[in-house]
């Protein structure tokens, strides 16, 4: 037995099933796309710039070109050991780290974040020397940079690495960054307790 449809049934049919098809997809791309959960619930990334600024830092090592670790005394590296706190108004003071004082001055790092630029100040504001620095990795937890003992030959490098402390900057009282950390951060990211002995 055929059964047989009148071509205007089907041709309706099709039309229909088709306006079906098409109403959820034309609602969805109307729709603003849904913003990620961290979004959603009010925070939102940081910049590098407020990355550097989160928390006070401390030099746990240094890598040369071949991955391998250099003492943090070596002399091609211990200029650039130390406390590092970079403040959210565009100053930074360093101490080496027995807490005596190292450096002051100012500091910044572009949007793409790319490279950290420091101005070294002394006592009376003047600027004693700039230096610019590629960022190789920074997040909340690791700030590591690069320096080149001969700006003329890159194949030679030093990755100096910095991770996130609660060390209280020397001369602040207890009330400066990391005075109310305690060496523990959510989820699970263990950072060097630096006034712990």
């Amino acid at each position: 037995m055929n059964i047989t449809f009148p071509r205007k049934l089907i041709a309706a049919s099709t039309i229909a099933l088709a306006a079906v098809a098409i109403v959820p997809t034309v609602a969805a791309a109307a729709a603003p796309a849904a913003a990620p959960a961290s979004f959603a619930s009010g925070h939102r990334a940081l910049t590098p710039f407020e990355t550097l600024a989160s928390t006070p830092w401390k030099t746990t090592s240094a890598l040369d070109a071949q991955g391998r670790r250099v003492a943090l005394d070596d002399p091609a590296v211990k200029n650039f050991v130390g406390w590092a706190y970079f403040k959210a108004d565009g100053t930074f003071t360093m101490y080496n780290l027995d807490d005596s004082p190292k450096m002051h001055g100012d500091w910044n790092v572009p949007a793409d974040g790319a490279t950290r630029w420091i101005a070294a100040k002394d006592a009376n504001g003047a600027v004693l020397f700039e230096r610019v620095v590629p960022i190789v990795e920074l997040n909340k937890n690791v700030f590591t940079y690069r320096v080149f003992p001969n700006a003329a030959d890159t194949s030679v490098y030093y990755d100096i690495v910095h991770t996130k402390t609660n060390h209280v900057e020397p001369g602040t009282g207890g009330r400066g960054p990391g005075a109310h950390g305690n060496g523990h951060h959510k989820g699970d990211h263990h950072f060097n307790n630096g006034n712990a002995h």
